[in-house]
């Protein structure tokens, strides 16, 4: 008896390190183990990743200035970053990935990018 797919469960024949019978099985039965499970890793990944967008399109130059309302028109969630850098002088400023800003006067914001 050979070796089954374990994704269809059909017979396996070519090389005896196989798992799978065809790509399509591959992918399907990957993409089933890989699948965010619950709905809160699924929700955080997405407000994170258009965080991330909204940062990137309003900071083409690496370096730049914004309003919060002009953040919070496009979108933007300030209860999601993925970390927090504290300066020597102590200021804070908080990072989607490599896309970052800081809390200036009179709401407003400066837009950086972490090289």
């Amino acid at each position: 008896m050979g070796k089954q797919c374990l994704e269809c469960g059909e017979k396996i024949i070519g090389r005896i390190d196989k798992k799978f019978c065809s790509d399509g099985c591959r992918n399907a039965y990957n993409n089933k183990v890989n699948k965010d499970s619950k709905n809160l890793i699924r929700n955080t990944n997405n407000r994170l990743r258009k965080n991330y967008r909204i940062l990137e399109t309003l900071n083409p130059e690496q370096k730049t200035k914004t309003s919060r309302a002009k953040l919070i028109e496009a979108g933007f969630d300030f209860n999601y970053f993925t970390s927090i850098y504290t300066t020597k002088a102590g200021t804070i400023y908080y990072f989607v990935y490599d896309q970052g800003y800081l809390p200036l006067e009179n709401e407003f914001y400066a837009l950086v990018k972490r090289e």
